[in-house]
C-alpha cells in the first residue's frame, strides 16, 4: 500500500487540542504507512519557540494566518494544494470550519472533524455552518464519550460521530511507580492553563478552607495563560492571606516530577474534553480530584480511582482535598486504581491505533459525491 499523506490543522495556542495533534504527527515520523504535517493556525501570543522546538524534533510544520477567517481559509487551500494530503484532519473549534472549507475548495478527499471540548463558542450560524460541513465530512470524533455525546446533542449525525479516547505519553512517569504515596510532599498541584475555562479560583478558596481543618498544603499552579485571569487568582491569593502556600510556576517543563513529589493532582474547571493533565496526574500515581463535569465526570470514577468534587464549590473541594492529603489506605488505594487505569487506557500508543486504524478505512472509501462532482 502507498503512504497516506494525513495533515492536521489545529490551533497554534498549544492548547490540548495541539498536544493531540502533535502526538498524532510525531506518531508517523519513520512510518512507511503514514506521512504526516502539523499545520498551525498563528494566535496573537507568540510560540516561535515552541514551533522551533518541534522543528528540532523533525516534525514538519507550516504556518497559516489568523487574522480573518477567510484569509485562513485560503491560506490553507495554497497549502493542501502543495501537499495534496488523502485525509485533512481539522482539530477544535473554529479551525475544523475553517480547515474544512479549505478541504472542499481544494477537493481533499477525506475530511475529519475532532471536537476537543464539550463546551464550544457556537453561535446558531455557525452551528449551522457545522451541520452542513458535516454532510461532507466523513467522520466527527469527540475526544471522550462525553464530547461525543454532547455532539450528539447537538444533532451532528449519530452514524459519523465516535469517540477516540486522548492519550499521553506515559514513559516519563515510569519513575512514578517506585514513589509511594506516603513518602510525597502533602501538596497540591493543578497543571492548566489560566483562562475562563478553568476554575483556579474555586480550588484556592478549598485551600483556605483547608486550614479549619488544620491542614496548610503547597498548592502548586503551573501554566500560563490569560494574564488577566492570573491576576485574579493572585488577588484572591492575597486576599485569603495564601501567599506561603500559593506558587505561581508559569509555564512548567518538569510536569511529571512536580506530579510525582506531591500527593494531589487536581483540576477545577468549568467544562472539559478529555483533560490531559488528569491523564497525567493518574499516570503520576497522585490521588485525582477533579470537577464533576462533562469530560471528568467520564475519566474519573468516584471513590475507586479519584474524587469529583461539586463544580463552583469550594467546601465540596476542601472536602475531597482533606480526603485525598491525609495518610489512609483509601487514598493510597486511590491512587494505585488511577495509575492503574491510566496505563491500560490513557496512553498515546491507543490513541494512535485508533486514529490509524480509523484513516486507513477512510482510504477504501469513496469520497463524498458532491466533492467528485465538483471538484475533481
Amino acid at each position: 500500500m502507498r503512504t497516506l499523506k494525513v495533515l492536521h490543522f489545529v490551533t497554534g495556542g498549544f492548547s490540548g487540542s495541539t498536544s493531540v495533534a502533535i502526538e498524532l504527527v510525531k506518531a508517523s515520523l519513520g512510518s512507511n504507512q503514514f506521512d504526516s504535517l502539523l499545520v498551525l493556525r498563528r494566535k496573537k501570543a507568540k510560540h516561535d519557540g515552541k514551533i522551533q522546538d518541534l522543528r528540532d524534533q523533525g516534525i514538519p510544520i507550516e504556518l497559516v494566518t489568523s487574522w480573518s477567517s477567510i484569509a485562513t481559509i485560503f491560506a490553507l487551500v495554497k497549502v493542501y494544494r502543495s501537499y495534496k494530503p488523502d485525509i485533512i484532519v481539522c482539530h477544535g473549534f473554529s479551525e475544523h470550519l475553517w480547515g474544512r472549507y479549505a478541504g472542499l475548495i481544494a477537493g481533499v478527499p477525506h475530511l475529519i472533524h475532532v471536537e476537543h471540548n464539550s463546551r464550544e463558542r457556537y453561535t446558531p450560524w455557525r452551528l449551522l455552518q457545522a451541520r452542513w460541513l458535516a454532510k461532507y465530512t466523513d467522520k466527527i470524533i469527540g475526544c471522550s464519550e462525553g464530547v461525543r455525546q454532547e455532539l450528539l446533542r447537538l444533532k451532528f449525525p449519530a452514524e459519523k460521530t465516535i469517540a477516540i479516547n486522548n492519550g499521553i505519553d506515559l514513559q516519563p512517569y515510569e519513575n512514578s511507580k517506585t514513589i509511594p504515596l506516603k513518602d510525597r510532599e502533602p501538596g497540591i498541584v493543578m497543571a492548566a492553563r489560566f483562562a475562563k475555562q478553568k476554575d483556579h479560583l474555586t480550588l484556592i478558596k478549598a485551600v483556605a478552607l483547608l486550614r479549619e481543618k488544620n491542614l496548610f498544603p503547597p498548592l502548586y499552579l503551573a501554566g500560563a495563560g490569560s494574564k488577566k485571569h492570573m491576576k485574579r487568582a493572585k488577588k484572591l491569593v492575597q486576599e485569603l492571606k495564601l501567599k506561603d502556600q500559593v506558587k505561581f510556576l508559569g509555564f512548567c517543563k518538569n510536569v511529571p516530577e512536580l506530579l510525582e513529589q506531591n500527593k494531589v493532582c487536581v483540576l477545577t474547571t468549568h467544562y472539559e474534553g478529555m483533560p490531559l493533565s488528569l491523564c497525567e496526574g493518574m499516570a503520576s500515581g497522585c490521588v485525582v480530584v477533579g470537577s464533576e463535569v462533562v469530560g471528568v465526570k467520564e475519566m474519573i470514577q468516584h471513590s475507586v480511582d479519584g474524587l469529583l468534587a461539586t463544580p463552583n464549590s469550594p467546601e465540596s473541594l476542601a472536602n475531597s482535598l482533606h480526603i485525598a492529603l491525609i495518610n489512609s489506605h483509601f487514598s493510597e488505594q486511590l491512587a494505585r486504581n488511577a495509575q492503574a487505569r491510566a496505563m491500560q487506557h490513557f496512553s498515546v500508543e491507543r490513541m494512535v491505533s485508533n486514529y490509524e486504524n480509523l484513516f486507513l478505512s477512510l482510504i477504501h472509501q469513496p469520497k463524498a459525491l458532491f466533492r467528485e462532482s465538483l471538484f475533481s
